[in-house]
């Protein structure tokens, strides 16, 4: 964490989180990407890029660990389930392990390879391999003993011949002998009994070479080379029996060898002739390649890069049948849009790093979770018309009038427009009115960010490398693009971003180069805010982030820092608008600018108007509505976040539940602030009754914004009094935080700030 951000850190309550009954934290995590994969007598456990998920054999149930649970969010390289032990452990790019005891759930997280004095980019975790109750952990640098009884790491051995760190791919252990596969410098051994393993010269080179994997394979010992030829030995050296395509994955269970490529799985018997082979094309929708592969029974299980895990059998491996979790296609999310009950969500993008480049072209559809049905995926094939492409898919829009109605813009191919979750219309240089055709029209490059609707049911929308960087589409399909020459002096440069409406109509759009553009068109009228004293005063011209909150002000995140804009009602006046920083007083007294200097990546606005701001390396923030305190500061060392790079923030109004898009996946956090209601008819009080055995807050939703609510005991005492700030508010059971109150049956009596419409609802205490 930054210097700068340290003292934000003394207003988390973790504590206080975490002591509620529920833990207030999801995971919306993909399980396509397929690391690696591990067998038990009767268990089957698959690590995707940074969560697991396994399989009872004997009884099909399955489950998931996630970050939620206590995984780290960090990238998986390796996986490995002791059946001797009922452990499942689990190795990570940068030398994390974690061992889940699978008899109650419980998860260690172990930092000793982390902590070792050897450079960050070889402590990568390679494979596991059990022998005597003792792990060794092959890595980037060499071998780790792990004790499997006592949790502890034993001897490391540098075994290279002539610099002491090289890259362990696989060990076995064989004959009496411990055999380790190496990338560069052959496969080594030494005997397993001896008890200087930690010199390396007591390691002897038994083959030169790269080696993928060596497995012990009963009364033989197996290996595969970097090239695909594979070799058997019985002691002596090692002789020919088949050769592959590049193995990628290499492994000895029961009476099979099995051995991965990125387009084949082939499968070899006790006699080491093949007795079945899967071929990537057999798989149906397969849209990436095979990753890794494992035997159970008569059962084969098939990891992938992109579709997850597939079943099907040794001996007649022509039906597959995806046993995969569901969850979204990948961990990487570039945008959310929430239509209470449905989360919806966008893959493509485009890199801030590169001057907000979508090359490389992505080619992802868009995805539906809802609480109620459940994952649903429209594929990148449905995303376009024919002949076209849909790549870089960056935001979704609703019409408010039409809420079957969406809009999916692209950052590469235009406007997309759905009607009842099918495409209807692709808006590109081709069927825009000349308002989407680019200065070259053979080339189809048209890249729209944000859209949005104002009260009068036009789209608007932000759209790059155009002279007139805004455009419109009417309810009467009329486009209209609006010229930005008077603002800026070469529009067609800069690259748009954000777009929000005020209350006034006024349309802001964050722009890379030349800060925030003000628009009114009925005028026209432009106004810009960046750099300096008397020009917006700005800290930087670069702009990602636009919000207005529930009071009406403009909320900017830049690379470099927050704004707020209080005052955009100036605009129709003529005069600059001058955004303010926030400035907050440490433990010392000293006035500190609040993210100064940080990258926003995103501003969204609560029911009770208070502020989440993501970053792109520090996690997330709930501020106070004037961002003068610091609510909650999440990040990966304190939460169940995977990354400090946030991507996106959305909040369903309706439940308060705010969704975090990071890097390497999304989660939730179970806020309570709601959008409020128009009236008072649909007021909820939920746990009622109050058991015993709850130890969280009474939440009463569905409230008008300001509401009075008061809270009383039956002989009129009362306990509680606040005013709503949003449509939700919480009561901690205590009389006016004094002490708790006792048992019996409390009224709710609920009041508009003028009085002209009331509620009375009641709630049950039971100690």
């Amino acid at each position: 964490m930054k210097p700068y951000l340290y003292l934000l850190v003394f207003f988390c309550g973790l504590p206080m989180l975490f002591g509620q009954s529920q833990n207030p934290w999801k995971g919306y995590f993909s399980f396509t990407a397929i690391k690696d994969i591990s067998q038990g007598n009767q268990k089957f456990v698959a690590a995707a890029e940074n969560a697991l998920f396994s399989q009872q054999l004997n009884t099909n149930v399955s489950k998931t660990v996630t970050t939620v649970d206590g995984l780290a969010g960090q990238n998986i390289s390796s996986v490995y389930y002791s059946q001797q032990f009922n452990k499942t452990l689990i190795g990570y790019e940068n030398g994390l392990m974690t061992v889940i005891n699978e008899a109650d759930g419980t998860i260690l997280k172990v930092v000793d390879i982390i902590n070792k004095q050897l450079p960050p980019n070889i402590k990568k975790v390679n494979h596991f391999s059990e022998y005597d109750g003792m792990v060794y952990v092959s890595c980037d640098f060499g071998i780790c003993q792990y004790n499997l009884a006592t949790l502890q790491f034993g001897d490391t051995y540098f075994i290279g011949p002539s610099t002491p760190e090289i890259v362990v791919n696989q060990t076995t252990v064989f004959d009496g002998y411990i055999y380790a596969a190496t990338a560069n410098n052959g496969v080594r051994r030494a005997l397993v009994t001896n008890p200087n393993l930690i010199d390396a010269t007591q390691w002897t080179e038994f083959a030169s070479g790269s080696w993928v994997g060596v497995a012990n394979f009963g009364t033989q010992l197996v290996a595969a080379e970097s090239s695909g030829t594979l070799y058997r030995s019985s002691g002596g050296p090692f002789q020919f029996f088949s050769q592959v395509n590049t193995p990628l994955d290499f492994r000895a269970v029961g009476d099979y060898v099995i051995v991965t490529s990125a387009d084949k799985v082939s499968v070899f018997n006790t006699s080491l002739g093949i007795v079945s082979q899967v071929n990537a094309t057999s798989i149906p929708d397969l849209t990436g390649t095979l990753s890794c592969a494992t035997v159970a029974g008569s059962t084969l299980f098939i990891g992938t890069t992109a579709n997850g895990v597939f079943e099907t059998t040794i001996s007649n491996p022509g039906q597959f049948t995806d046993i995969t979790p569901a969850g979204p296609i990948r961990n990487y999310i570039f945008s959310l849009n929430t239509q209470s009950p449905d989360l919806w969500m966008t893959y493509g993008g485009y890199s801030y790093e590169n001057f907000i480049n979508p090359y490389p072209l992505d080619s992802f559809g868009i995805s539906k979770f809802s609480s109620t049905d459940g994952w649903k995926h429209i594929p990148y094939e449905e995303m376009h018309e024919p002949g076209k492409n849909a790549h870089d898919l960056v935001r979704m829009t609703f019409n408010p009038a039409n809420l079957n109605q969406f809009y999916v813009s692209s950052y590469f191919s235009g406007l997309l427009k759905f009607e009842n979750e099918t495409l209807v219309t692709q808006y590109d240089n081709t069927n825009s009115q000349d308002k989407l055709r680019t200065l070259n029209p053979s080339i189809i490059d048209v890249r729209v960010e944000q859209s949005v609707f104002d009260r009068n049911g036009t789209l608007w929308m932000s759209a790059t490398f155009f002279s007139s960087g805004i455009k419109s589409l009417s309810t009467n399909g009329t486009w209209e693009a609006y010229d930005m020459t008077s603002v800026m002096d070469n529009p067609a440069a800069d690259r748009y971003n954000r777009m929000v409406i005020d209350s006034n109509g006024v349309k802001w759009v964050a722009t890379e180069a030349n800060g925030v553009v003000g628009f009114y068109e009925n005028g026209p009228t432009f106004q810009r805010i960046t750099v300096g004293d008397e020009a917006g005063n700005l800290p930087v011209s670069n702009t990602r982030a636009l919000a207005i909150d529930k009071r009406g002000a403009l909320w900017i995140g830049t690379i470099l820092g927050l704004r707020v804009v209080n005052n955009v009602g100036a605009f129709s006046g003529g005069e600059q608008i001058e955004s303010q920083s926030i400035i907050i007083l440490d433990d010392d007294g000293v006035a500190q600018e609040l993210f100064y200097r940080e990258p926003i990546t995103d501003i969204a606005v609560d029911g009770a108007n208070n502020k989440w701001v993501s970053t792109a390396d520090a996690g997330v923030f709930l501020l106070s509505p004037n961002g003068q305190e610091t609510i909650y500061h999440f990040t990966i060392d304190n939460s169940p976040l995977p990354s400090n790079e946030i991507l996106d923030i959305e909040i369903n109004g309706s439940t308060g539940e705010v969704f975090i898009a990071t890097t390497k996946g999304l989660v939730s956090f179970g806020g309570i602030s709601t959008d409020s209601s128009d009236n008072l008819d649909n007021v909820k009080v939920y746990p009622n009754p109050v058991r015993p055995e709850y130890t969280g807050t009474v939440k009463i939703t569905n409230l008008i914004d300001n509401a009075n609510v008061k809270i009383a005991d039956i002989a009129g005492n009362l306990v509680f009094e606040t005013i709503a700030e949003g449509g939700t508010i919480e009561w901690d059971t205590t009389a006016f935080g004094k002490y708790r109150v006792a048992s019996g049956v409390y009224m709710i009596f609920i009041s508009t700030d003028d009085g002209l419409k009331t509620r009375v609802k009641k709630v049950m205490i039971v100690r």
